[in-house]
């Protein structure tokens, strides 16, 4: 509906413009105004932002009301962009933690299952004459490592917002 509003205005104004007789450095501001209020518009996560920064204690209450005024007055904001934020919050969180996840077991499963002989290219550390340590366990340890560091960093990354 509020779209609809604002296309109908649009329309209105692309109909005065053309019965108006102006000159170039009247286009050029009108471009520029219209560019400016466009600009104004942020998106959606900018928007959480832009709310989290009224949340200054230096602020006084009068002013964090005429910042938020502000803020409404030029952006449209209801509970489906206030949720559409945090789910993508919530996805940008999963996605390295569930990625750390696989690594975590690829890392695993390589040293448990057994692999072919050339496969292992050679031993680092031999425990006896036929078992050791191979250039294939360190690779899976170093999986296994970049897994855990993963989902550590995605961790504090997000507990800190």
């Amino acid at each position: 509906m509020q779209e609809a509003s604002v296309d109908e205005k649009l329309n209105d104004l692309i109909v005065a413009l053309n019965k108006v007789d102006i000159n170039s450095a009247n286009i050029k501001t009108l471009q520029h105004k219209f560019n400016k209020a466009i600009d104004n518009k942020l998106s959606e996560s900018e928007l959480i932002a832009e709310f989290k920064t009224v949340d200054d204690d230096e602020l006084s209450r009068l002013q964090k009301l005429d910042k938020i005024e502000s803020i409404l007055k030029n952006n449209f904001i209801d509970t489906k962009v206030a949720k559409s934020v945090a789910v993508k919050h919530y996805v940008e969180m999963l996605i390295p933690v569930l990625i750390g996840f696989v690594m975590v077991t690829l890392g695993f499963a390589m040293i448990i299952l057994p692999a072919p002989k050339y496969f292992e290219m050679f031993t680092i550390f031999y425990f006896s004459v036929n078992d050791g340590f191979t250039l294939m366990d360190l690779i899976s340890l170093v999986i296994v490592l970049t897994g855990v560091f993963v989902i550590v960093k995605s961790y504090f990354k997000f507990a800190n917002q």
